[in-house]
């Protein structure tokens, strides 16, 4: 089976949820219908402890949704930590995972081309941004910033990308392996392929 979860990790996101769930929701009714993932497909939204009503909206969307699960932390302890969680979750119900941040920022209109390359045989896809038109002088200035520094460290990372990606459940199952509290998961040991898009 071809099944998909979209891991969506959340801290006070009430103002962007329902926008969220209604394109996510667009995005993999489309791709169920075009028979490129299983039916039984689902979004999970991980609240990591949010203040705001964010966990009650979550609760509201699986009441109307069947598509929709909730993992809620008992605290917050950071997006890395509540990505991991949600990943680890997945793992278990879903043959490969998409995680994108609550806000949409990534284009959700690639999700269709990470799942066609995951079909191809890739066990994991990063979406990078091809430009930051979008972004402030200070967002972009520090960006750049972080990437040199991390070369200067020679650490290497893929210039852009954040935590939009796709990853298979072989992978997923590697990365479990991992017991680091702390892990930094923009780098991975698998080969990797680039879907490159524009910052919306």
């Amino acid at each position: 089976m071809n099944k998909l979860c979209i891991v969506v990790p959340c801290y006070n996101e009430e103002q962007a949820l329902l926008y969220t769930n209604t394109e996510l929701i667009k995005i993999m009714n489309r791709m169920v219908e075009s028979g490129k993932v299983d039916k039984t497909s689902f979004i999970l939204y991980v609240d990591d402890g949010s203040k705001d009503g964010t966990w009650n909206i979550i609760k509201n969307f699986r009441k109307q949704s069947a598509m929709i699960f909730g993992l809620k932390l008992a605290r917050n302890t950071g997006h890395q930590n509540a990505l991991t969680a949600g990943l680890l979750t997945a793992m278990n119900y879903a043959d490969m995972v998409i995680s994108i941040d609550a806000d949409l920022q990534d284009d959700v209109s690639v999700m269709e081309e990470m799942v066609d390359l995951y079909l191809r045989g890739n066990d994991i896809v990063y979406g990078v941004r091809n430009r930051r038109d979008t972004d402030t002088f200070f967002k972009k200035f520090s960006a750049l910033g972080f990437y040199r520094l991390m070369q200067l460290m020679k650490i290497k990372i893929v210039y852009n990308h954040a935590d939009y990606r796709l990853m298979s459940k072989r992978a997923l199952l590697q990365f479990s392996l991992y017991k680091e509290r702390n892990l930094f998961k923009r780098n991975c040991s698998f080969d990797w392929i680039f879907i490159s898009y524009s910052h919306v």
